[in-house]
């Protein structure tokens, strides 16, 4: 691989990891893990979003099991902590993916199947 492609890579990631959203990320997850109880929702939170993701991709998705992730979203928005780290991961998430937006429209990837 190109040693100038990867160097640029590594000063990508370092600049991702000093920049605000990122920083704010890692103080709210901080926060949040710290409660076990929230830790444990949070992983909940995360498998069955990842699961019903799966889910809506092979035409399988559940409305139980929908219905038990907008409750259990609504309950850690109740949680400052928890609300305050999916709120940073949401803002780190989109400064990600217009990251690999940019570079996929650079290299002609067509990434319209990921735009909400």
């Amino acid at each position: 691989m190109d040693n100038d492609i990867l160097r640029l890579t590594e000063e990508l990631a370092e600049k991702l990891r000093q920049s605000p959203e990122y920083l704010r990320y890692i103080s709210c997850k901080e926060r949040a893990y710290a409660d076990e109880t929230t830790r444990m929702l949070l992983t909940d939170y995360a498998k069955l979003q990842y699961k019903l993701q799966a889910a809506s991709l092979s035409g399988n998705m559940s409305a139980e099991e929908l219905t038990k992730l907008q409750k259990l979203g609504e309950l850690l928005q109740l949680n400052s902590d928890a609300s305050e780290y999916l709120f940073a991961q949401y803002a780190l998430n989109n400064l990600v993916s217009e990251v690999y937006s940019k570079l996929g429209q650079a290299v002609g990837i067509d990434l319209s199947m990921f735009e909400a």
